[in-house]
């Protein structure tokens, strides 16, 4: 059976058989194999492919990995694990984002902690200047769903307040070309911290303040689900989320 994925790729992006070959190192008969008869390439193949388009492995050859490999993959990606926000070393999170080549992302309620770490926004500016994509999302204050987090949390509107103190932090960042700030009014069951294919991951625990609650560290792998799962989650709110003014 035919790989239209493989085939729709090619087109959507301008690309021919030939030049996928010479950029994966085979003869673009091979290529034309894997489009018409769907033959499954060798793994170091399938991620250099999947690299190119910059799309999941997954996506193109679904059926490549069995389940079994997928699920020991995405155990792989899993780099660190933290039972509190606060035990992160701060030396953590200065490698994240420093790491960055591509993009940066930070989807919070309010992120307090890291509105307030000089040396992450002065991390966050240069990366802007060398072309890194920097996208910060925070709660709407105006929102119901931050309303009902202070609740949660036992804090009331305190909540609003933080988030509308971050802003005022974020002042000097919010004029800096490259990066972008967003409010959205979603019901976050995570904190989403990302830097190119790692994630910080920071989960929410109804009753508890999110720096008491645990952090994953994932690092995406190819074949795996897990990083990915986060990764969608982000670009999902942010497709949805309203541009703060005078950003």
């Amino acid at each position: 059976m035919p790989n239209e994925r493989l085939r729709a790729l090619l087109l959507e992006r301008g690309e021919t058989p030939v030049k996928l070959a010479e950029v994966v190192s085979v003869d673009p008969k091979t290529v034309e194999r894997w489009i018409t008869k769907g033959r499954t390439p060798y793994r170091a193949h399938r991620y250099a492919v999947a690299a190119f388009f910059g799309v999941d492995e997954s996506y193109i050859w679904p059926d490549a990995l069995g389940r079994d490999q997928v699920t020991a993959v995405s155990e792989s990606e899993i780099v660190a694990v933290y039972p509190h926000r606060s035990e992160v070393p701060g030396d953590v999170w200065e490698h994240l984002f420093s790491s960055a080549e591509r993009e940066i992302g930070v989807l919070v309620y309010s992120g307090l902690f890291l509105s307030e770490d000089t040396r992450v926004q002065r991390i966050f500016k240069s990366k802007a200047g060398a072309g890194v994509r920097v996208r910060i999302l925070l709660g709407d204050p105006d929102s119901q769903v931050v309303a009902d987090r202070g609740e949660d949390e036992g804090v009331g509107d305190a909540m609003a307040w933080r988030i509308r103190n971050v802003l005022a932090l974020y002042r000097p960042l919010r004029a800096v070309e490259g990066v972008e700030f967003r409010f959205h009014r979603t019901v976050l069951y995570n904190s989403i911290y990302v830097a190119d294919d790692q994630v910080l991951v920071n989960t929410h625990v109804y009753g508890t303040a999110a720096a008491q609650a645990p952090v994953w560290h994932l690092h995406k792998l190819a074949g795996g689900e897990l990083t990915s799962l986060y990764l969608d989650s982000f670009e999902r709110v942010w497709e949805s989320a309203t541009p703060v003014e005078g950003s």
